[in-house]
């Protein structure tokens, strides 16, 4: 009897295995669940359906092929080989391409991105810039051998001859697209020599468009300091740079109207407000003349004489309720003098010396009140109302 070791066994299941071609190539469809998205690129999951499950590989070489985002609940077709995983001892699904059940991927990866996008604001009515009224050059983004080059030049100089064109030559499809149009858009913005942008093509299928769904592209058009109008494809075709551009046209060709202002209606429009301006000139000074006429016919400049009477009267009445209050204060304040006067000749010691009074004081002119002030034989000052006594004292006695 013959022994096998676990990795034998193994080992011989994996080889029966890999020599299936059904299981070399097979189509699985089932509901994807326990999603993960490994940092290295790698994606691990489970499809499941009623019946079963089975685990799935899908490696970074593959994923990044990936027009949408695989999710939890997604039903779709997954294609790849079966064969044994030998660590774990168990079969799983190597998937090398995958697309949603029932959905386009190109459909599911527009709507992922949109929503995204829609999420961040991109698509914000408010973030939009306006457009110059009359640009002095127009940037052209799209392929130089295209018919959409052809509509925007025709129109464009159509409707204003004067108004310089500068074509950024891109591919509008395949995979160098998405990165020319972005180059295109950069080298606009730095070297700033135009006023607007047309990023544009003709119509076609989601998968000629694609580029212009592009997140790049699409944040592209989102930083730039110039206005951008997309004009991609046809009016039934829609794409992300149409909802993230300042305006969207439905053509090349309507692009070029909206941006491009029609030579002829300014003129027209220059004119009528020349005509505007002439008859508001013409009512102002009609209206300035009505005034000097007033002012003529003033009384200021018919009898200015009697102006100046009424000023001077008014000058006189004022000069004599100058005066009439001059003289009250003056009258006031003399008689408030007087009172102050006669008050300071009741305190005036010279007026009760005149009454036959008389001060004593001592040699050092300190007045003499009381009799201890003083002692015999001490010389005294007698001040009369008319000149002064030397004096010695006989004796002081306190009464």
């Amino acid at each position: 009897m013959q022994i096998f070791s676990i990795g034998d066994v193994t080992r011989y299941i994996k080889h029966i295995l890999d020599k299936d071609r059904t299981l070399n190539s097979i189509y699985v469809r089932g509901e994807i669940s326990n999603f993960k998205r490994h940092y290295s690129g790698h994606c691990y999951f489970t499809l499941k359906d009623s019946d079963a499950t089975i685990k799935t590989v899908m490696f970074r070489s593959r994923s990044q092929l990936l027009k949408f985002e695989p999710r939890d609940g997604m039903k779709v077709v997954v294609g790849g080989t079966v064969t044994v995983f030998e660590r774990d001892g168990q079969y799983q699904l190597y998937a090398d391409h995958m697309v949603p059940e029932g959905v386009g991927e190109l459909s599911l990866a527009y709507e992922q991105l949109k929503e995204k996008l829609t999420a961040e604001g991109l698509f914000a009515q408010t973030r939009k810039k306006s457009l110059p009224v009359l640009p002095r050059a127009v940037g052209i983004i799209t392929s130089p051998t295209g018919a959409a080059v052809r509509d925007i030049i025709t129109v464009a100089k159509r409707r204003h001859p004067s108004i310089a064109l500068v074509l950024f030559p891109v591919q509008v499809q395949g995979g160098e697209a998405p990165g020319q149009i972005v180059d295109a858009l950069q080298v606009f913005n730095e070297y700033n020599q135009v006023d607007v942008i047309i990023v544009g093509r003709g119509g076609g299928s989601l998968e000629e468009l694609w580029a212009f769904n592009d997140e790049k592209v699409v944040r592209a058009i989102a930083a730039s300091k110039i206005p951008v109008v997309s004009a991609v494809g046809h009016e039934t075709d829609f794409t992300l740079a149409d909802f993230v551009a300042d305006l969207r046209a439905a053509t090349p060709s309507q692009a070029a109207e909206i941006v491009v202002p029609d030579i002829y209606e300014l003129s027209r429009y220059v004119r009528t407000l020349e005509n505007l301006m002439g008859t508001h000139i013409q009512a102002i000074v009609k209206e300035k003349r009505r005034s000097v006429l007033e002012l003529r016919q003033s009384t200021a400049l018919q009898r200015p004489m009697d102006l100046l009477a009424a000023k001077q009267q008014q000058v006189d009445l004022l000069q004599q309720r100058l005066i009439q209050i001059t003289e009250l204060q003056l009258t006031a304040k003399k008689h408030a003098f007087s009172i102050q006067a006669e008050k300071l000749a009741m305190l005036n010691p010279l007026s009760v010396l005149a009454r036959g009074y008389s001060i004593t004081r001592t040699k050092e002119g300190q007045v003499v009140s009381d009799a201890s002030q003083v002692e015999p034989d001490q010389e005294i000052e007698i001040l009369l109302s008319q000149g002064i006594l030397s004096a010695r004292v006989c004796a002081a006695k306190e009464a």
